[in-house]
């Protein structure tokens, strides 16, 4: 090999990571940190989450839509990715600022102008953050993918979320610190994307084999999407999307309130509940060596069913045995926590790394982009749409509390991880359905 090729394949494999790794703390931040930013510096209201939750995955549908067609009609995934992790660390920034708009005392206007403005500026951050790596950086991949580099560009977007999880919840614990400067997080994770997407700018190619795909006008190639009937006739790519829908509402019912569960409710500082958290994961992410090479024998199936299973196991653990009379929040040493966290994050990580790969396989090769849109309809838009209907009404029924000035609060209890059981064990339904199909072709 000699020099040029070599230096094209470090800049590349460094763009692999250095691109995704970023995505994925952004993405982490806004699961895990948006929420706990809420009820730290606006109000202790699940109703404020669940609009943040539904309105940034309208506008993340809406990109994927949107910039997945242009990305398939234009020979240019660059410019995507570039200005969109641009314009994503800098409304990352900017959703920060958010906290100073807040007057002083907790009078009902002055939270519902904040709340406003707090949900704008996710969903402006969510549809940019999508621009850049939902669409452009995964069409990009695909670009890019061959024979040669297929096994290590599957386990790179199988971990990388996996690392994104886990780096994000022990940094942004630390970030935040026992003293709640969320702007400092905000501040570091989003002027990290803000210099990615310079460096992309200048060192990113796009593949030289990417040739336009247009069919008909604009108007006919964003519309033909929605053309139901042929999307159906993908029907194992059918039942894997439905397999990410129904596990990733049980996943948003909980896991969007871990978080404040684990600080309002247990009582525990934000740094002390990343590491507890970060620790989990980071002994669930041992799996994913082993999964790797089941994936690769096709052997998907069984890998997901015994995630759910195990998933199921964490989240009874957590709703039955974890309680303020039974943790010590000054110590990371709870062993029932620390156990429900492991299970939750084994089923977490095995599911998302063997579903992910399974779904990308099914992709048709000339709608890679609009197929990842379909694709956030079944792992954003209807999770993040669902789940509040059912989390909201839980939270406030089993956790209303009064402060000590006399406002009502509502706090994530146990509840919420059992009513988790429940829906992630209906996701077997389309699983079955998918290994059916599956066996057919």
């Amino acid at each position: 090999m000699n020099t040029e090729s070599s230096r094209e394949k470090v800049t590349f494999w460094s763009l692999i990571w250095l691109l995704g790794l970023a995505g994925q703390l952004c993405w982490n931040m806004e699961n895990q940190w948006f929420n706990t930013f809420v009820y730290a510096k606006i109000a202790k209201d699940p109703t404020i989450i669940s609009w943040m939750l539904a309105i940034s995955a309208a506008a993340t549908t809406v990109s994927t839509f949107l910039f997945g067609c242009i990305s398939d009609r234009k020979e240019n995934r660059k410019s995507l990715v570039s200005i969109g992790y641009i314009l994503w660390g800098i409304f990352t920034i900017l959703f920060g600022t958010t906290e100073f708009i807040k007057t002083s005392g907790n009078e009902k206007s002055s939270i519902i102008g904040v709340a406003f403005a707090v949900i704008a500026a996710d969903a402006i951050m969510s549809f940019f953050g999508s621009m850049g790596n939902d669409i452009g950086f995964n069409a990009w991949i695909n670009d890019h993918m061959t024979m040669q580099n297929a096994g290590a560009l599957g386990a790179a977007i199988a971990v990388q979320p996996v690392i994104g999880t886990i780096v994000g919840t022990i940094l942004g614990g630390l970030l935040v610190g026992a003293d709640d400067n969320y702007m400092r997080l905000f501040t570091v994770i989003g002027g990290s994307v803000i210099i990615l997407g310079l460096f992309s700018l200048f060192c990113m190619k796009d593949s030289e084999n990417l040739m336009p795909s247009i069919k008909g006008t604009f108007s006919e190639q964003f519309f033909s999407i929605f053309n139901v009937k042929e999307y159906l006739k993908h029907r194992e790519l059918v039942f894997v999307n439905l397999m990410l829908a129904v596990y990733f509402i049980s996943f948003n019912v909980y896991f969007s309130h871990l978080g404040n569960f684990m600080i309002y409710y247990l009582g525990f500082t934000a740094d002390t509940m990343g590491l507890i958290e970060g620790i989990g994961l980071l002994v669930a992410m041992l799996t994913t060596i082993p999964a790797i090479k089941l994936i690769q024998a096709d052997k998907s199936s069984l890998i997901v069913l015994s995630s759910l299973l195990v998933n199921s196991i964490g989240l009874l653990i957590i709703g039955l045995m974890v309680s303020p009379s039974n943790v010590n929040p000054d110590s990371i040493w709870n062993p029932h926590l620390l156990a429900g966290v492991l299970f939750v994050g084994i089923g977490y990580i095995l599911f998302l790394q063997t579903v992910t790969v399974w779904s990308k396989r099914l992709y048709p090769e000339d709608a890679r982009g609009q197929f990842e849109g379909i694709r956030i309809i079944f792992y954003v838009l209807i999770p993040m749409v669902v789940a509040p209907l059912i989390s909201n009404p839980i939270i406030k029924r089993s956790g209303e509390f009064v402060d000590e000035y006399g406002f009502t609060e509502y706090l994530p209890t146990n509840t919420l991880f059992l009513a988790g059981v429940i829906i992630v064990l209906l996701t077997l339904i389309p699983l079955l359905a998918a290994t059916k199909e599956h066996k057919r072709t």
